[in-house]
């Protein structure tokens, strides 16, 4: 293990910041691979975010997660975003680097990984569950990954509106929005179903098949009601777990280099979420 004179620092800023379990991921993850940083978990206040991210600078702390509404808060905050942290106009990381601090948002690239494993994503007909800024993050890498067309299913019809146009300000897929309504009927050309929706959304989903591939950013130790639908018709289905394990990797390989063993991560996440 190395001993450097001063630690390296990466952190978790919340609003709150309890009950999340980067901390846990990643101090595991730095252990395995022999490196003596430190990682912290911090409440920030929404309208101190500002301060908090000069304090990250000032203190030369090697990044930060950032979680709840403080990710879109962030981006005003940060002279330089990454492009899917621009398009999704929020943060989930920010990453020191010599010209100061940048923005990244990695939820898009994780639920990208997670589908490798069962679908590939070029030529793929897509309906996107939800608008805010995890939707953002996975239409923009689906899109620039090849996905045919990208349906938006937003209960914020505005904001649903939104996400077609800048997904056809880039000239990608195909984009269009699909009414919100309770029951929510999957078209039958449709081959991925991606939610972002909250846990406790009482939407309905209804035309799921056994060819389906159906993630869901839900992170919770049960299957979600999306989860469990896609399970009930023999449909692939890909939890909120799987996701935010993928996604924790690419967070520790953007501060490390180092591929963590997500597997591994799998298994922490299982514990700490059934503690």
């Amino acid at each position: 293990m190395t001993s450097p004179a001063l630690q390296e620092i990466i952190a978790l800023l919340g609003c709150p910041a309890a009950g999340n379990p980067a901390q846990y991921l990643h101090e595991r993850a730095l252990a395995g691979a022999g490196l003596d940083w430190r990682f912290l978990t911090l409440d920030v206040a929404a309208d101190r975010i500002g301060a908090a991210l000069a304090g990250i600078a000032a203190m030369g702390f090697r990044g930060c997660l950032l979680s709840g509404p403080l990710r879109t808060l962030a981006a005003e905050h940060l002279e330089t975003l990454s492009p899917t942290a621009s398009f999704a106009r929020a943060v989930s990381l920010v990453d020191r680097q010599s010209t100061g601090l940048v923005g990244h948002m990695t939820d898009g690239r994780g639920l990208l990984e997670s589908l490798r494993a069962h679908v590939d994503a070029a030529g793929a007909n897509v309906l996107i569950l939800g608008a805010g800024a995890a939707a953002r993050a996975a239409a923009l890498e689906l899109s620039l990954a090849g996905a045919a067309e990208i349906l938006v299913c937003s209960r914020g019809g505005d904001r649903g509106a939104a996400l077609v146009d800048a997904l056809a300000g880039i000239d990608a897929a195909r984009a269009a929005q699909l009414p919100w309504q309770r029951e929510v009927v999957v078209p039958e050309h449709v081959g991925v179903v991606v939610s972002t929706l909250p846990v406790q959304s009482d939407v309905v989903l209804s035309g799921l098949r056994r060819d389906h591939v159906v993630a869901d950013f839900a992170l919770v130790p049960q299957p979600s009601p999306v989860v469990a639908a896609a399970h009930a018709q023999g449909a692939c289905a890909i939890d909120g777990l799987e996701i935010h394990c993928a996604k924790t990797a690419i967070d520790f390989h953007t501060w490390t280099g180092i591929e963590p063993d997500t597997d591994l991560l799998r298994d922490l996440l299982d514990e700490y979420l059934n503690a």
